[in-house]
């Protein structure tokens, strides 16, 4: 068995085969990893978010095959981790240098470990969405991130593989003590008489939960944080093993917990997020390893702890994120976002009277309007410009996403930016251009789309409507058969470009008539119905 120069060979046997974990020797937990691996040749997907939880899966499986005849390491194992290219920037360096030493390891130890990175498509990331299509920053009620930016990817990722193996196990650090709903879900799909469960979306993906009734205590022990004297783990337990090693031990493909240690000691003791694999997965919250721009919960007191104990570079993360979170006021989402959804229609909210539903003068909101978006944008590069003139090389928006954001701006269904303002906020951030697609950009320039704005009203036409319909007849010129054009128009002439005021009272108007219609159907019944009775009561006569 190959191990690290730092790794003292007896103490490692003895840690193996007597240190207890849940009430059995860690020997029996490599020794049932080594049996579920011998036992089919179907191959494993770790699912790896660099947490304690994942890694302390990871240490167990890499010590399992160590163990193994190198004819017995029959079958690949891919180590896959999930970007959402808006995770905080250090947990992000974690990942990418945990991955590294991974493969390296696995490469030295000539076993079949192999590490990837997963990340959304393009036009499903954040930055895609919120900037781009206005979707508003993630709630409680609305969390329309988690299967774009996670699920997806690794999902992709995962029914590739079965497509190329038929059958697949992927490896997860879910712990039951961690989470109850998490193993409610595990054990309702657990296979009988197998350590497996079937995987909740994917058909012939199974799940394996290896350290599934470890505790905390547990997962810090294999990571090996052992130190000269006794130390608190980030949850503020003692820890007895730790007087009783003397050496700060390495991962067994290389490299030092110590840096896993401190992110969840600075981040006060916050719980991960775990590698999103399905729904049932639970969310991040507060966690330490998730997106910084996370707004589900109202304050992320993960990031406020790492700007306390030292990380201050992340202030000005902190502080978008926290106007991003402001955004989801009840109180204010009427300034930030168009009354008109993206179907270009005004929804009104309903209400329940006995059994009934009752349409009310309230509705709900749509996409954050083009004007902040364009701020939020600003604000957003000028942050990453001043990370990069202080020496930090971190990529808050990636090129690709600008491309994305802009088509979405130019195309978008409401608000079409004319004036193809997104290049310009870069020019004046950065002081340079981008490789900008011509074939993106309108023919029209910012005085036509101005020119517009001042005449269309004086014939009572909405100059956006306007815009849309030249966008349509443009997108279609040129084309032989224009097949569906008068379809198109007709949506666009549908849809709610009036103001929220001008909508309701037109929707108060039209309620009235009905009323009133109503009840000129209603008096026109009666009478009719007392001029019948009159007349069957003089033929009786």
């Amino acid at each position: 068995m190959t191990l690290a120069k730092q790794f003292d060979l007896e103490d490692y046997i003895e840690f193996i085969e007597q240190e207890e974990f849940s009430g059995l020797p860690l020997k029996d937990y490599v020794a049932n990893v080594q049996r579920v691996y011998l036992q089919d040749t179907r191959p494993w997907v770790i699912g790896y978010s660099g947490g304690k939880d994942s890694s302390a899966v990871m240490v167990l499986v890499y010590l399992a095959l160590l163990g193994l005849k190198p004819e017995e390491r029959h079958k690949h194992v891919f180590v896959v981790a999930s970007d959402t290219l808006v995770e905080t920037p250090i947990v992000v360096n974690h990942v990418n240098r945990s991955l590294e030493a991974i493969q390296r390891g696995a490469a030295r130890d000539k076993l079949p470990i192999t590490s990837h990175k997963v990340v959304p498509k393009t036009n499903e990331t954040f930055w895609s969405n919120l900037l781009g299509k206005g979707y508003p920053a993630p709630t409680r009620n609305f969390r329309w991130c988690t299967e774009r930016m996670k699920i997806d990817p690794v999902s992709t990722f995962i029914t590739d593989k079965v497509n190329q193996y038929d059958e697949v196990i992927v490896v997860l650090g879910s712990r039951s003590q961690e989470s109850a709903s998490r193993a409610q879900v595990i054990a309702k799909h657990k296979i009988d008489g197998s350590d497996l469960a079937k995987h909740t979306t994917l058909s012939n993906a199974f799940i394996y939960t290896p350290i599934d009734m470890w505790a905390v205590d547990d997962v810090w022990k294999i990571l090996r944080f052992c130190h000269l004297e006794q130390q608190e783990t980030p949850y503020g337990m003692k820890n007895k093993w730790f007087d009783k090693y003397d050496l700060e031990w390495e991962t067994p493909w290389g490299g030092k917990n110590l840096v896993l240690w401190n992110l969840y000691k600075d981040s006060s003791g916050q719980g991960e997020c775990p590698m999103v694999i399905d729904e049932t997965t639970p969310s991040c919250g507060n966690s330490r390893f998730g997106c910084w721009t996370c707004t589900v919960v109202t304050k992320d007191r993960a990031m406020e702890s790492l700007v306390q104990n030292g990380e201050t570079w992340m202030l000005p993360l902190l502080k978008y994120r926290n106007i991003l979170s402001r955004s989801t006021s009840p109180k204010l989402k009427k300034k930030y976002r168009s009354h008109i959804r993206r179907d270009g229609r005004l929804a009104f909210k309903t209400l329940r009277e006995d059994g009934e539903k009752i349409l009310t003068d309230d509705y709900t909101t749509g996409p954050y309007k083009l004007k902040y978006r364009k701020v939020a944008l600003k604000l957003l590069l000028n942050i990453q410009k001043q990370l990069a003139d202080s020496g930090r090389d971190v990529e808050l928006i990636t090129v690709p996403e600008l491309h994305a954001v802009r088509h979405e701006w130019l195309n978008d269904p409401n608000e079409p930016d004319w004036d193809d303002d997104l290049p310009i906020i870069f020019n004046e951030v950065f002081g340079y251009d981008l490789d900008w697609s011509v074939d993106d950009t309108n023919q029209f320039s910012r005085e036509d789309a101005a020119l517009i704005t001042e005449i269309a009203p004086e014939y009572g036409v909405s100059p956006q409507l306007v815009k849309k319909l030249i966008d349509l007849e443009i997108s279609m010129s040129g084309l032989s058969r224009r097949t569906g054009i008068y379809k198109k128009i007709g949506r666009l002439i549908q849809q709610d470009w009036e103001s929220a005021e001008e909508i309701i009272k037109q929707n108060k108007d039209s309620r009235q008539n009905q009323i009133n219609q109503s009840k000129e159907v209603q008096d026109y019944e009666a009478e009719l119905a007392a001029i019948t009775a009159s007349l069957n009561k003089e033929m009786q006569l």
